[in-house]
């Protein structure tokens, strides 16, 4: 028997194919979705009585005929009637399509792909790859099997057939331009990533392993070891996240994090397991990675799932931004999807999964830090800069966090931002008023400044992480009187000014003198020549960094706007201070070996530019030729 579909508009495949699928690829996932459901129907339909006897091996197939050219899927699921078919396929599914069609007309194709979420064209995807498509089917009522065919056009033919399993396979006839999808090796790995969690057994060709025979010995009385070919399944039928959470143990969650990502090594610091019925439906874990400091987003991303069949990986949206750098499997049908389930569709439901798993992540920080605070600690750099951006971005985030968040001084010790303050207080503030906290990115960089800071009696912080910049910008804006400032970014009498004043004890005429031979020493474009009278322990020349040039230029090179984007194209500059009350400044001043003058300022400038990592390429061979020369 030969029939036509019901539909007005002649072109329907065409512009199914070209619009309904962002990646092709997903017809595999459709089909065995659908080969899923069906499987699944059965299953409760016999739960329910409905279905007599066993239901005997429920696995789907899938398999290749290179020959043939044909890829077929087979499940052993609920199956059709002719009927059904007429109804499910030939009816709603075309009439579904036929609707799309209608509503796309004069439509853009980012128009179309949010349409389509509204019609169950599944089916349809099959025709993306094939020429002819085939469904022979066998209900687990008491009826013939079906043979329907359609070649991708509104003519179709359905007949009976002698099928005798119950269930259906579709056969799907590939095309030439999609050849590719008759290879092992891609069928192999679509069903890795679309469907090695989907709730049914899939098995696709055979593999081999080692194991030990029951028979035979090796030379030494031990079981030999043979090879085994058998069938290969591609999926877990049971993934971690739809167990309950009280039954599983800190390595059964490090062990689905590495089958969730077979090329990280590292284990994850600790997961949250989600279980969530209402207001909406989710479950999933969620893991807090070693975050390196050249991590890559695009790597290792939250897997999105519906009903255990994978949807995306790319979760803007369901995830707040600044989550993205956690690792993991979400899984809800309450997520709304186009029929590609490739674009998230925003709704109240998706505001609300975002804001409780934001909710849950803090809940889980908060009961580490309470409870298990020295682990917390001993996990701290790696938290960091998650938690730091998610206080920059969130400010219900910031309100749970800014109690349990912790800074590192330089000896390695921890304490919240209050008991920080209380500890420095009393020496760190300046003439105004305003607490000064001073900080170093680099112990070893830093090692001069951070000591002459300390000999003074002051605390120096650690703050080396990547959204530092951003981060001390935020806590000087939501707390009055704090300062922040980088130990080099001035010399260590003005980091903190008090009321103190140390005498030069060189001349206004000597001091003018000085500067001016250094300018001629100096790129002039790069440094400022600036004098200070210090004490005579300080070192004759520092180099310094005004704090907020550098930490705009700092937050306009990490993606900052605004008024941060000012200061990124801008050159890096430095402030060369003299000290005016060290000795030997005061003895170059008395030389009158202009020679012996130049050699001692050049050796005294470059010896500042090499504590702070600037001396480079040919100034430092210079600086070595010339210390040589000195020694000599």
């Amino acid at each position: 028997m030969k029939g036509k579909i019901n539909v007005k508009t002649e072109n329907i495949f065409p512009v199914i194919k070209k619009f309904l699928y962002s990646d092709h690829e997903i017809f595999l996932r459709e089909i065995v979705s659908n080969a899923v459901d069906a499987t699944q129907k059965l299953k409760t339909l016999s739960s329910l009585g409905e279905v007599k006897g066993e239901l005997g091996d429920l696995t789907i197939d899938v398999k290749i005929d290179k020959d043939a050219k044909t890829l077929h899927v087979i499940d052993r699921g609920i199956g059709m009637t002719k009927d059904e078919v007429e109804k499910y396929i030939t009816q709603i599914a075309f009439s579904g399509a036929e609707e799309f069609i209608e509503k796309f007309k004069g439509k853009s194709e980012a128009d179309a792909n949010q349409l389509i979420g509204h019609f169950g064209l599944g089916f349809f995807s099959s025709f993306m790859v094939s020429d002819q498509v085939e469904i022979i089917t066998k209900s687990f009522k008491d009826e013939s099997g079906v043979h329907w065919t359609c070649d991708g056009d509104t003519e179709y033919s359905i007949e009976e057939c002698d099928k005798k399993e119950r269930g259906t396979e579709i056969i799907m006839h590939i095309t030439d331009e999609c050849k590719d999808f008759l290879e092992e090796y891609k069928i192999l790995e679509l069903l890795r990533k679309y469907c090695k969690f989907m709730p049914v057994a899939i098995r696709f060709g055979k593999e081999k392993s080692w194991e030990d025979s029951p028979t035979e010995k090796d030379k030494d009385g031990n079981p030999k070891r043979i090879e085994v070919e058998h069938d290969r399944i591609i999926n877990n039928t049971e993934p971690l996240w739809k167990k309950t959470p009280s039954e599983l143990k800190d390595e059964d969650y490090n062990k689905f994090f590495h089958e969730l990502y077979p090329m990280n090594f590292d284990e994850p610091l600790f997961h949250i397991h989600l279980n969530v019925d209402y207001p909406f439906n989710l479950t999933g874990i969620l893991y807090f990675p070693k975050i390196k400091k050249n991590i890559d987003p695009t790597q290792d991303k939250i897997q999105l799932y519906c009903n255990q069949v994978f949807v995306t990986d790319s979760v803007e949206g369901v995830v707040p931004q600044y989550m993205m750098l956690l690792r993991g499997v979400l899984d809800s049908p309450d997520i709304p999807l186009n029929v590609s389930r490739s674009y998230l569709q925003s709704d109240n439901n998706v505001k609300k999964i975002s804001s409780h798993i934001a909710k849950k992540v803090a809940e889980k920080l908060e009961e580490i830090s309470n409870k298990q605070h020295e682990d917390f600690l001993n996990k701290w750099d790696d938290l960091k800069v998650f938690i730091e951006y998610g206080m920059l971005s969130d400010e219900k985030f910031y309100d749970r966090m800014k109690n349990i968040y912790v800074f590192k001084n330089t000896l390695g010790e921890f304490y919240t931002f209050e008991e920080y303050k209380t500890k420095i207080s009393s020496l760190q503030t300046d003439k105004d008023g305003n607490v000064i906290v001073l900080y170093a990115h680099n112990t070893d960089e830093q090692y001069a400044y951070i000591q002459a800071a300390k000999d003074k009696g002051y605390d120096v912080l650690l703050m080396d992480g990547i959204l530092d910049s951003h981060f001390i910008n935020m806590l000087e804006q939501k707390n009055e009187k704090i300062r922040f400032t980088r130990i080099d970014s001035d010399v260590i009498s003005n980091l903190i000014k008090k009321d103190e004043t140390i005498p030069s004890k060189l001349s206004e005429d000597e001091t003018k003198k000085i500067k001016e031979m250094m300018e001629n020493l100096i790129d002039k474009k790069k440094f400022t020549i600036q004098t200070e009278s210090l004490d005579e322990t300080s070192a004759p020349m520092t180099i310094t960094q005004n704090e907020f040039m550098r930490r705009m230029k700092e937050m306009s090179e990490l993606g900052g706007n605004g008024m941060y984007g000012l200061y990124g194209d801008m050159p890096e500059n430095y402030n060369l201070v003299i000290n005016t009350n060290h000795p030997v400044i005061y003895n170059v001043l008395q030389s009158t070996d202009a020679e012996k003058q130049t050699q001692v300022l050049s050796q005294l400038k470059d010896l500042a530019l090499l504590s702070q990592g600037l001396l480079k390429g040919e100034a430092l061979d210079t600086f070595i030729k010339r210390s040589t020369k000195i020694i000599e």
